[in-house]
């Protein structure tokens, strides 16, 4: 099992970056691959970005993200991050930080979630 904490998230101006972590336990989270998800007010929850941590190692992102996102983890602090660089408004939301075996893309997929963190960008 494995326990999942957001923090980093804040209120920014339009260009701005923010760096999201995502702190996990339990000692088998070297073997869990880790997104992140976003949900706006009114939306559904929806993928952001994946790093999948089994053979094929990899990472994907949304195309709404892709060029300004980057994820990637620190195994020995059990930390995975999202760098956000040129943030617009419409990334404003909750983030959630998850873990997964399964496929990265796939809400349904990831049984372990955080509470969230809020991202808002202003115009």
């Amino acid at each position: 099992q494995v326990q999942v904490e957001e923090s980093g998230g804040g209120l920014v101006q339009a260009g701005d970056s923010l760096r999201l972590s995502c702190a996990a336990s339990g000692r088998t989270f070297s073997s869990y691959s880790m997104g992140w998800f976003r949900q706006a007010p009114g939306k559904e929850r929806e993928f952001v970005a994946g790093l999948r941590w089994s053979r094929p190692y990899y990472a994907d992102y949304a195309d709404s993200v892709k060029g300004r996102f980057t994820i990637s983890r620190d195994n020995a602090k059990n930390t995975v991050y999202l760098q956000m660089n040129s943030l617009k408004p419409e990334d404003t939301a909750v983030y959630y930080c998850a873990a997964t075996q399964g496929d990265i893309h796939y809400r349904g997929d990831y049984p372990y979630w955080g509470q969230g963190t809020q991202v808002t960008v202003s115009s």
